[in-house]
């Protein structure tokens, strides 16, 4: 089956920046921040792809990537929004915004039930707000040992694994220590292109956004 993410209508045209071409990418947090959280995205080179800062007690809202600390060049924009009952349940959905052409690139939902106590779950949606998707942590048992047995995330690293139609886009695997954490990301499974890599590293930047507890 052909994913709705190659030549569909439902999404917006691809982006010819050569920043988005690469397989793998990673993110890095600053060490030693005690409130909020701020993100480097690197390249393969190690090059500085995308830079973003979320505001201690902050667990939703909308959020900025930009090409530096400067803050000078806005690149992609998440914008939250609340569902029927979002409010309550804590089901919001992001859409992903490409800050040069302010087009409408995708949105994820997050399973805030299943994720907040048994294993991390996004849905992939696209721009009518069809699931075409879904973004998991990588076992519900995992999952359950790293929210409730401390240190277990440390031996045991998060992953991630990404789906459009059923068929494999991405790996998500985040690494910790005391000091430290890193993300890496790793489109290869994605033969096909069906995702944007756009979509995806701001579904990756957005992890490890709300990860952050402070």
């Amino acid at each position: 089956m052909q994913s709705p993410f190659s030549n569909s209508n439902a999404f917006a045209a691809r982006s010819t920046d050569a920043r988005f071409g690469f397989e793998r990418y990673s993110i890095k947090r600053k060490a030693l921040q005690m409130f909020g959280v701020t993100l480097y995205l690197y390249g393969p080179a190690e090059e500085l792809i995308l830079w973003g800062k979320r505001q201690a007690f902050k667990f939703r809202g909308d959020l900025s990537f930009f090409t530096d600390d400067t803050q000078s060049q806005e690149v992609i924009r998440l914008v939250s929004r609340s569902t029927p009952g979002g409010v309550l349940t804590g089901a919001f959905v992001y859409d992903v915004f490409d800050s040069g052409t302010n087009t409408k690139i995708g949105a994820f939902k997050r399973d805030s039930m299943k994720s907040g106590f048994v294993q991390d779950t996004w849905h992939i949606l696209d721009l009518q707000d069809q699931q075409v998707g879904l973004l998991q942590e990588d076992s519900a048992l995992l999952g359950v040992l790293r929210r409730y047995v401390d240190y277990v995330s440390l031996v045991l690293p998060q992953k991630y694994h990404a789906t459009l139609n059923g068929a494999p886009v991405a790996m998500f695997a985040r690494h910790k220590n005391f000091l430290s954490t890193r993300m890496d990301i790793d489109f290869s499974p994605d033969t096909n292109a069906a995702l944007d890599r756009r979509l995806g590293l701001a579904m990756a930047m957005l992890l490890e956004a709300v990860e952050t507890k402070n």
